[in-house]
C-alpha cells in the first residue's frame, strides 16, 4: 500500500487522465470509476486530491459508502 504526502496526493485530481483519489481518516481511496466523481469533482463541492474527513460530517451519507472503493494507500 502506498504512502502519500500531501503534495503527491493532491496530484491525483482526475485531470489529464490521472486517477481520482480522495482521503478519509488517513486512508486514500480510488474513486476513479465512480460516476459521481467524474472529472475529479463531486456534487460541485468537493475536489479529488483532498482530505474529505471534515466534510463527511455534513454529507447526506455515512463513511460506509467508501467501502465500495479500493483503498490504495495512506495519507501522511
Amino acid at each position: 500500500m502506498d504512502e502519500f504526502d500531501r503534495d503527491t496526493f493532491a496530484s491525483f485530481d482526475g485531470s489529464d487522465g490521472k486517477p481520482v483519489y480522495i482521503a478519509y481518516e488517513g486512508r486514500v481511496y480510488d474513486v476513479t470509476r465512480s460516476m459521481k466523481w467524474a472529472g475529479g469533482a463531486h456534487m460541485k463541492r468537493h475536489r479529488a486530491g483532498e482530505d474529505l474527513t471534515a466534510d463527511m460530517e455534513d454529507a447526506p451519507h455515512d463513511p460506509e459508502v467508501l467501502k465500495r472503493f479500493r483503498q490504495v494507500g495512506v495519507l501522511k
